[in-house]
């Protein structure tokens, strides 16, 4: 049987959801299909987490562990990090050094979707999908409130540009208000993206590339509930959002987003289970992109697993093909 990595944990403010994932790709496959090792990276070091909860160090120089049976190799990485160092490209880059297979986009497709004041200018330029007007800033060298406002209209959205979970993600609506949003996204991040706001429908879309067919998943609606006029990090995982999938939406709309999220994952050259984030301008019938999540979350009510059961693909079955996937790529 194949030995396999499933690697959670990471240095952000998305550890917790991270384990959650790892935990929920765990209890979800074959134990009897393949030998399945968590593997927790956090700052205090790489941990292996056995089934009796006793802990064996990971060893960083070949990716191994040892156990009472001998010393366990392994060939492929399930990565399930949300955030550095997980869908950075970090853990790509070591892995490919290591020669070790994983489930995700390779290295340079990971570090340029991972920072959206990057990526969003390689996607504007596509021509595909429209992109919301914005700024990114850096923390070693300052910024002007006053060319903010002269370059964007209000509200904002400020948030880190290397992110996720919309952790220090912040809805400007007076421009006094915008330095401690930025504040705030700065102690999640060295950039920061302040963009404008666009008022719309919110729709994301699986798109996953198994080893002989591309799946483009039923899109799924965001409906924030009560206060929560955005997805934020309570809305996503404290319940505060209604997720509705299929969206009820026209069918030149799911069509457009679903259409758009193909070509995207192809543009980019993502591998592995991927989530494109729009919001639709109700008004201008306009698609504008978010972001790429190359990791997206795989807990139990997750987005992207419930579209596969949309789609009649159980969650063990999505895990399974990602695992085949991965392993057949050369």
């Amino acid at each position: 049987m194949k030995n396999i990595a499933i690697v959670m944990g990471g240095y952000s403010g998305e550890h917790d959801i991270s384990i959650n994932s790892g935990t929920q790709v765990y209890n979800t496959l074959d134990h009897s299909k393949y030998n399945l090792f968590r593997i927790v990276v956090d700052r205090q070091g790489w941990k292996c987490l056995l089934d009796d909860d006793s802990v064996l160090p990971v060893d960083l120089n070949d990716f191994s562990v040892t156990t009472s049976q001998g010393k366990v190799r392994f060939d492929l990485a399930f990565i399930l990090i949300h955030g550095n160092p997980g869908e950075n490209g970090v853990l790509q880059g070591y892995f490919d050094m290591l020669g070790v297979k994983y489930t995700t986009s390779g290295f340079y497709t990971s570090s340029l979707t991972f920072n959206k004041g990057y990526c969003n200018p390689v996607v504007r330029d596509f021509g595909i999908v429209k992109v919301a007007k914005s700024q990114l800033l850096y923390k070693s060298q300052g910024y002007d409130v006053e060319l903010l406002q002269e370059n964007l209209r209000l509200p904002v959205f400020v948030k880190p540009a290397s992110g996720g979970s919309s952790v220090a993600t912040t809805k400007v609506k007076r421009w006094e208000d915008i330095r401690d949003a930025i504040e705030e996204a700065f102690s999640e991040a060295e950039e920061v993206m302040v963009e404008e706001c666009i008022v719309g429908r919110e729709f994301d879309c699986g798109v996953f590339r198994t080893k002989s067919d591309l799946l483009v998943f039923p899109i799924t609606e965001i409906v924030p509930i009560g206060e929560h006029e955005f997805f934020d990090y309570e809305a996503k995982y404290n319940g505060f959002s209604n997720e509705i999938t299929p969206a009820e939406v026209e069918e030149a709309v799911s069509k457009l987003i679903q259409q758009t999220s193909a070509k995207l994952y192809d543009l980019l050259n993502c591998k592995g289970i991927v989530r494109f984030d729009y919001i639709y301008d109700t008004d201008r019938q306009e698609l504008y992109f978010l972001e790429v999540n190359t990791i997206p979350g795989q807990s139990a009510e997750s987005i992207v697993p419930k579209q596969a059961r949309a789609m009649g693909i159980s969650t063990a079955e999505l895990y399974d093909m990602a695992i085949e996937a991965a392993l057949a790529e050369s």
